[in-house]
């Protein structure tokens, strides 16, 4: 049958067609745009979410010193809880396992027992200490600070979310003592146990009895 001979209702409609069709390939188009709109919200919303509990759970550790109450501190300034992987210390740039051999490598030789805190593998809440190392005597603190440039402090700790820094006491002048890592990663024969053959708590000193008539 000739086109011509169709009646004209059927001819519109067929030269409608294609127009039809082109409409159905734009929306096509559309929908396709705002799913991918929609999951670039969406993974943005969540990279802003993560970056929320990052700054919840962020740890600060910083060491210091308190010469009013002769120790070495180790403080979480952070808002979350540090959780401590490695710990080096060095004395002249030799790395030292324990307490014991730190004094001896400073020359200390001290005739009582020094006191001091496990902090290799503790976990350290946010706003919280950490006594690394108390001097009951003035004098054996003394003999130890006026020593203190010998030594050096590297601390590596993570965060809940498993984020790592690392604290380096002795970088040079300018540069950060802070630095993110990507893990903790300390040789053993580099860290320093204080987590390992730790010596018996000291009892208390019993305070003398006053005299009764």
């Amino acid at each position: 049958m000739d086109e011509t001979e169709l009646p004209q209702a059927t001819r519109e409609a067929l030269a409608r067609t294609p127009q039809r069709r082109d409409w159905d390939a734009f929306a096509a188009v559309i929908a396709a745009l705002i799913g991918l709109l929609a999951l670039c919200v969406s993974g943005y919303t969540a990279y802003l979410q993560r970056q929320q509990v990052r700054a919840q759970v962020w740890p600060y550790l910083e060491p210091g010193m308190s010469g009013n109450k002769r120790e070495l501190i180790v403080f979480n300034k952070g808002v979350g809880p540090a959780i401590v992987e490695g710990v080096q210390v060095f004395v002249d740039g030799k790395p030292q396992h324990n307490w014991s051999e730190v004094f001896s490598a400073l020359g200390l030789n001290y005739d009582r027992h020094i006191p001091y805190s496990t902090i290799n593998g503790v976990v350290i809440s946010p706003n919280d200490h950490i006594d690394q190392l108390l001097f009951e005597k003035p004098d054996d603190f003394n003999r130890f600070t006026a020593q203190i440039k010998r030594l050096r402090m590297k601390l590596c700790y993570c965060s809940s979310l498993g984020e790592c820094w690392q604290f380096d006491d002795g970088v040079a002048s300018g540069e950060q003592t802070h630095h993110a890592v990507a893990r903790c990663e300390i040789p053993r024969r580099d860290q320093f146990l204080d987590n390992e053959n730790a010596e018996p708590a000291q009892p208390a000193p019993v305070p003398a009895q006053e005299n009764k008539s």
